[in-house]
């Protein structure tokens, strides 16, 4: 029989995340952790986000709810609901997790975005999702001041991507595969830089005519204004990180200058990019 699989701990924090708006406890990486036994129920004091990476599961709860978990899968544990989850016999388990509280996240729930019935949001894109959890605590250093409300903003962002996402898929069960991949190639840089509309048509088996006609009815906007959009969105994301300078984001961006990447971005979010980044990062 082959060995046991080792647990792993990969912790994210060196210490908690604290801001008057909310809280991040502790975030990390585990794998192959030991499941929790139906039969004796655990009960948390905040709130718990668990992102599947690999493996199968299981989680089960005081309310009834009994559901399979598989890589993609989020599940939200809530604070004083009894709960279990774990991985199904035979499986190797690694998972994402947060803990975290406070009065946004508590007003969330009031308002019924985080909601004890429904605990699981499925989600799928693994590594996209990894990605941006860690995003939230490693993208800068936590010593200077405006730091914690920053990785807290990252936070509720990608909270609100993972509730929107996952009201999308149960909205549109039947969805075109064609209309997934086109989203994908449309929303991110490539190595040989952003794929125009014309080009990502082709590769969905589309005329241009017809994939702009199709695009455009199902998700409320053309093609070429959900990537300009995206585009726009990423130069938000760098702006923050503050890894480049806004003529290095113009260049990745493929505008020909700060000038005209400058009135974009205006005519978008209603502020420059320096203003912005005034905003973000205080400089």
């Amino acid at each position: 029989m082959p060995p046991p699989a080792k647990y792993r701990s990969e912790p994210w924090l060196q210490g908690p995340i604290r801001t008057p708006v909310g809280e991040i406890e502790l975030a990390g990486l585990l794998r192959n952790v030991t499941g929790i036994d139906p039969n004796s129920m655990r009960i948390l004091r905040r709130f718990t986000l668990v992102l599947m990476v690999e493996g199968k599961g299981y989680y089960r709860d005081a309310r009834g709810a009994r559901l399979d978990l598989e890589p993609g899968d989020v599940l939200m544990i809530f604070p004083e609901i009894a709960h279990a989850y774990g991985p199904m016999p035979g499986s190797e388990w690694t998972q994402v997790y947060f803990v975290f509280d406070g009065p946004q996240f508590q007003l969330w729930r009031a308002q019924g975005l985080l909601a004890p019935e429904r605990p699981l949001l499925r989600l799928g894109v693994t590594d996209h999702w990894k990605r941006r959890l860690f995003e939230c605590v490693k993208a800068e250093p936590m010593h200077r001041a405006g730091a914690p409300l920053r990785a807290i903003g990252r936070f509720l962002h990608v909270l609100t991507d993972m509730i929107a996402a996952d009201a999308d898929a149960s909205r549109q069960p039947g969805r075109d595969a064609w209309l997934e991949k086109s989203l994908q190639l449309l929303g991110r840089r490539g190595n040989e830089g952003w794929l125009a509309p014309q080009d990502v048509a082709p590769q969905v088996g589309l005329s241009y005519e017809n994939f702009r006609k199709r695009f455009a009815d199902l998700t409320g906007e053309a093609p070429a204004h959900y990537q300009k959009r995206r585009r726009l969105e990423w130069a938000c994301a760098s702006i923050c990180h503050g890894e480049s300078s806004l003529k290095e984001i113009a260049d990745m961006l493929g505008f020909c200058d700060v000038f005209h990447f400058s009135k974009a971005f205006k005519q978008q979010f209603g502020f420059t990019p320096s203003d912005y980044r005034k905003r973000v990062r205080g400089h």
